[in-house]
């Protein structure tokens, strides 16, 4: 496996999860390069055109490529013991990584299209979303979703709530499962460098600067 590259925009990447890949590979002590892509050089369509859905992030494993985002934190769960172990737990780690996508595309939603008029509105129904995942953790009783580590869905979840707590602080204030599990992952000594970096720090959230 590996060494990985990731092309994608100049952006964490809430919208395309390259966050979540970007901290996972961190925490388990992977190195990748970045290509990143203007998005002025993106509208002309030849890089595009190269891209199997026409999307971008690509990540490349040594010489093979692959796209899709949730297929690619898929991948590296695999690759990195981070999918469960054995088929009922994976099926339980799809499940949840589904139940984040789901929390994420409303973000997204309310981010690029509602967020002038529906932001305070997402913000009020929010707890009504995170209080499901605040039951599987609580249920579990590891820190995690599955298991008694994490998974590529803990990654993901941890990557959404942390964008969550940029839009509103006091988002998990009711939810001690969910502050915890933030917590907990935020001090990981590799994911704790890794956010504390100029690399990460420099990329806004959002490619169209709201957060």
């Amino acid at each position: 496996m590996g060494p990985y590259t990731i092309t994608y925009f100049g952006v964490r990447g809430m919208l395309r999860r390259c966050g979540a890949m970007r901290i996972m590979m961190a925490d388990q002590g992977q190195k990748w390069k970045e290509i990143v892509v203007d998005f002025a050089d993106w509208m002309k369509g030849d890089l595009k055109a190269t891209c199997v859905f026409g999307q971008l992030p690509k990540l490349e494993d040594g010489g093979f490529a692959l796209y899709q985002s949730n297929a690619i934190l898929r991948h590296l769960g695999r690759n990195h013991d981070a999918y469960g172990k054995d088929g009922k737990e994976a099926a339980l780690i799809d499940m949840m990584c589904d139940g984040v996508e789901d929390l994420r595309l409303k973000y997204v939603k309310m981010i690029y299209q509602e967020y002038d008029t529906g932001k305070d509105a997402y913000i009020k129904d929010l707890p009504n979303h995170l209080d499901k995942f605040e039951a599987v953790m609580a249920k579990n009783k590891t820190g995690f979703l599955v298991g008694d580590k994490p998974s590529f869905a803990d990654y993901s979840l941890f990557e959404v709530l942390l964008n969550h707590l940029v839009l509103c602080s006091s988002c998990m204030d009711t939810f001690p499962s969910l502050k915890n599990f933030v917590e907990k992952m935020s001090a990981r000594p590799k994911i704790k460098a890794f956010l504390d970096s100029d690399a990460y720090k420099k990329l806004p959230i959002n490619g169209n600067g709201k957060q």
